[in-house]
């Protein structure tokens, strides 16, 4: 595949700074979906990062996390998953380390945190190929990494970005980093920057809400009438028992049924929705309606089998209801 190593930097010495002619090929080509590099491409840079170099065993002690976070919580099941993988052989894929910055003797995560957690939990040490490299090396490689994973959710890709750029960094490394182009950075970062940012770590990943559902949520959040609406229901009782995505959808719902949208000349009033969360948040679903429209979208753990046990049940339904609507009419 006739196509630039977005880190050739990485392979380079720590002094030696990313050209623009080794950025993404997609951060210069446009949408998403038109993406030339794929997933499967940049695993592969991952990998040659870590091939052919000695692996060394460090105490994860001496290992401090890396200096810009991209997630907002830690993902407790696939840490235990992971532990007792490891904890029954031994961890198979090191991790990537270089030497800390600013202090002797200790090392900094480019990626695999997670990995050092479970050594550390275990009492073991951590299986690390260390590689010197500047800080925009270390972005591109803790970024793709990241990406080729496909397990950060859009709002920690977008945290990630501001964090970048707040820590000035040029905005053709970000998206080389999370390989996006101009417009989905532009679109990520004002996501990130309009929403308070107590309001997304309360919310948390949210992994299931992808980047309409959280624009639609920046418009009702940014309307200086809904701060109340919003502070409010971060403290209602339960909240943060909920899961992450329930949380989110519950905020929304909350600002949406507010009814106050952001003025834009004449527009179409936005549809009314609710959300709807049972077996503690197995099955959840957002419940809209518009005109004669009505809607109903089923979402976690539960949602395939009960959508098709109520389809299965809708002729049931329906007559159910023209006898209760019968009954009504004749009282």
């Amino acid at each position: 595949m006739a196509r630039k190593d977005l880190l050739k930097s990485v392979m380079a010495s720590s002094s030696e700074q990313p050209k623009d002619s080794g950025r993404s090929g997609y951060a210069m080509r446009g949408a998403s979906k038109s993406m030339k590099v794929s997933i499967d491409s940049l695993a592969e840079n991952s990998k040659r990062l870590l091939e052919g170099e000695t692996i060394v065993e460090i105490d994860p002690q001496l290992i401090d996390v890396s200096f810009v976070s991209d997630r907002l919580s830690d993902d407790d099941e696939a840490f235990n998953e992971l532990k007792e993988s490891i904890a029954a052989g031994r961890q198979d894929t090191p991790v990537l380390l270089r030497p800390h910055p600013d202090l002797d003797g200790r090392y900094m995560i480019v990626f695999g945190h997670r990995r050092v957690r479970v050594a550390s939990a275990l009492g073991r040490k951590v299986r690390a190929v260390v590689k010197p490299m500047d800080d925009v090396a270390h972005i591109l490689a803790q970024g793709q990494e990241n990406t080729a994973r496909a397990d950060l959710s859009f709002i920690e890709k977008a945290l990630f970005a501001k964090s970048l750029l707040d820590m000035g960094q040029a905005k053709d490394v970000i998206q080389s980093a999370l390989t996006i182009d101009g417009t989905l950075l532009s679109r990520m970062l004002s996501v990130a920057q309009n929403i308070p940012r107590h309001v997304i770590e309360r919310i948390g990943p949210a992994k299931q809400i992808g980047r309409d559902r959280w624009e639609d949520f920046k418009k009702l959040a940014s309307e200086p009438a809904n701060q109340k609406v919003l502070e409010g229901a971060l403290k209602l009782e339960g909240f943060h028992e909920l899961d992450s995505d329930a949380r989110f959808e519950l905020l929304h719902s909350r600002l949406a049924e507010a009814g106050r949208t952001p003025k834009r000349g004449k527009t179409r009033m936005a549809p009314k929705k609710r959300t709807w969360t049972a077996g503690k948040g197995r099955i959840k679903g957002v419940i809209g309606r518009s005109g004669r429209a009505f809607s109903i979208s089923l979402t976690a753990q539960d949602s395939t089998e009960f959508g098709d046990f109520l389809s299965g049940r809708l002729d049931q339904l329906y007559s159910e209801f023209l006898a209760t609507k019968e009954e009504q009419s004749e009282q």
